[in-house]
C-alpha cells in the first residue's frame, strides 16, 4: 500500500486546487485561541508510525478484551474472517467468557482460552504467547490503560472508540505505539460503512470539486438504553452524563468526514470550538418513565443534550461535529460533505440509500438526486469483494466486518493500515478539546498535530488499492 493514487480526470479539469496559503496548508490562528501544549518530545530511537506496515501473519490470532454488547456481538466476526482465529477472550464478569468461548465453540471455531473474575484478567491473557492483536470492548474509562498494555505486552491493538479520554493517554498511546513499533487504530467501523466509503471515492474523484465543509455526528437516541439495568454494565455509560460535558462520541460522523478531506494525509484539524445546549433530556425521561425507587434519581446530569463541535484544518475547510443521544430523535451520523461543486446528504429521506446528492454539471433546477447511481460507481472494492460475507457475518449492515476482513487482510498481507494511531488520537481529540473549549464559554482551542509535522505529505488511507486476501493453508 504504498502506491500513490492516480490523478483523478475531474481533478485534472479543476475540482481540487489550492492557491497561496492555503496550497501550503497553513491558516492564522485567532489571538483568543487556547494553544495547545507543546508536542512531548520523541524519545530516543523513537520514530513515526507513518507508512509502516504489519509483519505479515499466516493466521491472525485475536485476543479479546470486554464481551459485553458489543465485545460479545464482534467475536463471532473475527472468527469468520479467513486466516483469524480466537485465542483467548476476557472480561472480569468470567462467565460472560465462559459464554463467549462456548458460542465459538458451538459455531464450530476452536474454544478460546477463558480469562476473568478481576480487574487484572487482562494482563494475565496478555502474558500468552498466541495473541498477536488485541481487541478491547471495555467501557471508555479503561482503554487507554487496556491499549497501551496491549502495544507494551507486543501485540498490535484495535480499540472501541474512544481509544483514550484525555490529551495526555492520547499523546501517550502515540508516544507508545511509535516505542513499542506496533499499530494502535480506533475501531471506528463507520469508516467502513458502504455511503461512507463511496462518498470518500466520490470526493477523491473531484466529483464535489474543492472540498470546504462536512458535517457529522452521531445522534442516536439512547435514552431507554442508558436506563436500563442490564445494557450497559453498572450503568457505566450512564454515568458519564453525571461527571463531563464532553462530546463523547463524535468520531462516527467525524472519522468519515475527515478521511474523505484527507486529514493526516495532506491537511490536518487545527482548531474546535464547542458549544453545548442545557442538560434536560435524560432527566425529564427519567421523570417520566424511571420509578422514584430506581438508583439513578439521585444522579445529577451535565452532559448537554447536544454537544457541537466547530472544527478548522489547516486547509481552511470546517468539519462540524456532533453528539446527541439525550434527545428524542431518528438515528443519523448526518454524513454531510459538501465543495465548490456539489453536495452529498446521508440519513436524508426515503431513497434507497438513504442519500441525496446534488453535483455539476450533473444536476440543475435545484433539486436532489438519489445517491444511488453515483454509489454504484464509486462502490468500494472492499464492498464489491465481501460485501455479501459482510451482510451475513457482521452487525451494522455488514460494516463490522468489512472493518474486520480489512485488518485481518493488512496483518496477513503485511500491509500498512488504512487506519494508524495518529488518525485514531486526532478523531477521539475533540472528546477532551470540548471540555476545555467550553470551560472557555466556547473559544477555540488548538487541536494537537499528533503526527509531528507527518500530516503534510500526501498518503493512502482508506482510498486504497484492491488486494486480495492471502490463501489460507
Amino acid at each position: 500500500m504504498s502506491e500513490t493514487p492516480a490523478v483523478s480526470r475531474r481533478l485534472l479539469l479543476g475540482g481540487a486546487v489550492a492557491t497561496g496559503a492555503l496550497a501550503a496548508g497553513m491558516t492564522a490562528a485567532a489571538p483568543s485561541v487556547a494553544a495547545a501544549e507543546p508536542a512531548p518530545r520523541r524519545g530516543r530511537g523513537q520514530k513515526s508510525m507513518i507508512g509502516v506496515p504489519f509483519a505479515a501473519h499466516r493466521t491472525v490470532r485475536v485476543g479479546v478484551i470486554g464481551l459485553g454488547n458489543r465485545g460479545s456481538g464482534m467475536i463471532t466476526g473475527w472468527a469468520a474472517v479467513p486466516g483469524c482465529t480466537v485465542t483467548a477472550v476476557c472480561d472480569i464478569r468470567a462467565d460472560r467468557a465462559r459464554r463467549a468461548a462456548d458460542r465459538l465453540q458451538s459455531k464450530g471455531h476452536p474454544r478460546p482460552a477463558e480469562y476473568g473474575g478481576s480487574a487484572d484478567s487482562y494482563a494475565r491473557m496478555l502474558g500468552r504467547d498466541d495473541i498477536d492483536l488485541v481487541y478491547i470492548a471495555t467501557p471508555w474509562e479503561f482503554h487507554y490503560e487496556q491499549g497501551r498494555a496491549a502495544l507494551l505486552s507486543g501485540r498490535h491493538a484495535v480499540v472501541e472508540l474512544p481509544i483514550a479520554t484525555e490529551l495526555r493517554e492520547l499523546w501517550d498511546l502515540v508516544d507508545t505505539s511509535e516505542k513499542t513499533r506496533r499499530h494502535l487504530l480506533l475501531s471506528e467501523n463507520c469508516n467502513y460503512g458502504r455511503n461512507e466509503l463511496a462518498m470518500l471515492k466520490a470526493a477523491h474523484d473531484g466529483l464535489f470539486g474543492d472540498l470546504t465543509n462536512g458535517h457529522g455526528g452521531y445522534l442516536h437516541d439512547l435514552r431507554e438504553l442508558l436506563f436500563s439495568d442490564t445494557y450497559y454494565t453498572d450503568s457505566w455509560r450512564r454515568l458519564w452524563h453525571t461527571r463531563s460535558t464532553a462530546s463523547f462520541y463524535p468520531m462516527h460522523g467525524l472519522a468519515p468526514i475527515a478521511a474523505a478531506m484527507d486529514v493526516n494525509r495532506g491537511d490536518r484539524m487545527t482548531t474546535l470550538s464547542a458549544t453545548s445546549t442545557a442538560p434536560r433530556g435524560l432527566a425529564d425521561y427519567r421523570a417520566r418513565f424511571v420509578p422514584r425507587d430506581h438508583p439513578s434519581w439521585k444522579e445529577e446530569y451535565v452532559n448537554g443534550d447536544l454537544v457541537t463541535c466547530m472544527i478548522e484544518t489547516a486547509k481552511g475547510r470546517t468539519i462540524r461535529a456532533e453528539h446527541d443521544v439525550s434527545s428524542p430523535r431518528p438515528y443519523s451520523r448526518i454524513n454531510t460533505l459538501a465543495g465548490s461543486r456539489g453536495i452529498v446528504e446521508d440519513y436524508a429521506g426515503p431513497a434507497p440509500t438513504g442519500a441525496r446528492i446534488y453535483v455539476e454539471p450533473d444536476h440543475s433546477g435545484h433539486t436532489w438526486r438519489d445517491f444511488e447511481g453515483y454509489r454504484k460507481e464509486y462502490d468500494h472494492w472492499l464492498w464489491r469483494k465481501v460485501g455479501d460475507d459482510a451482510a451475513n457475518n457482521g452487525g451494522h449492515g455488514g460494516m463490522d466486518y468489512v472493518l474486520q476482513w480489512r485488518i485481518v487482510q493488512c496483518m496477513r498481507a503485511g500491509l500498512v493500515p488504512d487506519i494508524d494511531v495518529y488518525d485514531s488520537a486526532a478523531w477521539c481529540s475533540p472528546v477532551p478539546l470540548s471540555v476545555r473549549s467550553l470551560a472557555r464559554g466556547g473559544r477555540p482551542v488548538e487541536i494537537p498535530d499528533f503526527t509531528r509535522g507527518g500530516w503534510r505529505e500526501r498518503r493512502p488511507g482508506l482510498d486504497s488499492t484492491p488486494t486480495d486476501m492471502p490463501p489460507v493453508g
